[in-house]
């Protein structure tokens, strides 16, 4: 059976890359990606997710499935059918299946993500979720819309949440509904019990929650992985 390690190096060299160069994709040494290929060192999500956004075929890497092109498709699907490039027809027993909403596209009025439709399914190894403190029952994924924490997300970025942490301590990035919106600020607690919503971006002036309004919000879980592009 061909190994992680292997399929990594397949991948680098269909890339043609060096070592040096396919590990500056994810900003690790030489050495590093030489560990990895060899299987001596498993990489943390951080990696997978910056080499994912560089054209490396991470379902390949996790599953040893291809993931099907419109290039690629055997059916001659027509240009624009949609096919969502992480989506495997099997989870491997290692795996763990996240869910990805869009938070834009997810307009409902509940306080959960569950009752929304799935944009798609990203599939991790459990345990390097487990290496970075999270339990994959409790992970899910949304896209960022706006420019609001720019700086930190940039819009279309996707970022893992951490539902299972919903108090504002300490303090971080969260997935909050507020007024009935969802939105991705940073939660800062402040005198007599408010709680201040402030934007990475500073064009946005941070927003104030007094004690009386906080019926209105809910945090529905801590951003804990950025999933996007090397800029």
């Amino acid at each position: 059976m061909v190994s992680f390690g292997e399929r990594l190096r397949e991948e680098r060299e269909r890339l043609s890359l060096t070592q040096a160069q396919f590990g500056q994709l994810a900003q690790v040494t030489k050495k590093t990606q030489m560990l990895y290929e060899s299987g001596e060192r498993s990489p943390k999500a951080d990696y997978m997710t910056a080499i994912a956004s560089s054209g490396v075929d991470v379902q390949y890497l996790l599953t040893g499935e291809r993931t099907v092109r419109h290039s690629e498709s055997a059916n001659g699907d027509l240009p624009g059918c949609s096919v969502e490039p992480f989506e495997v027809p099997m989870m491997g027993e290692n795996l763990a299946a996240v869910p990805m909403y869009d938070i834009e596209a997810a307009a409902g009025d509940g306080r959960s993500l569950e009752a929304e439709e799935v944009e798609t399914t990203i599939y991790f190894p459990g345990e390097q979720l487990a290496a970075q403190g999270l339990d994959p029952a409790h992970v899910v994924g949304v896209k960022v819309r706006g420019d609001s924490m720019d700086g930190t997300l940039a819009d279309g970025d996707w970022v893992l949440v951490d539902r299972s942490q919903r108090e504002p301590k300490p303090e971080g990035v969260f997935l909050l509904l507020v007024h009935g919106e969802r939105r991705i600020k940073r939660v800062q607690r402040v005198a007599g019990g408010a709680w201040l919503l402030i934007s990475d971006n500073d064009h946005y002036q941070p927003e104030l929650i007094k004690p009386e309004d906080m019926k209105d919000v809910a945090i529905l879980g801590r951003c804990e992985i950025r999933i996007g592009r090397v800029s």
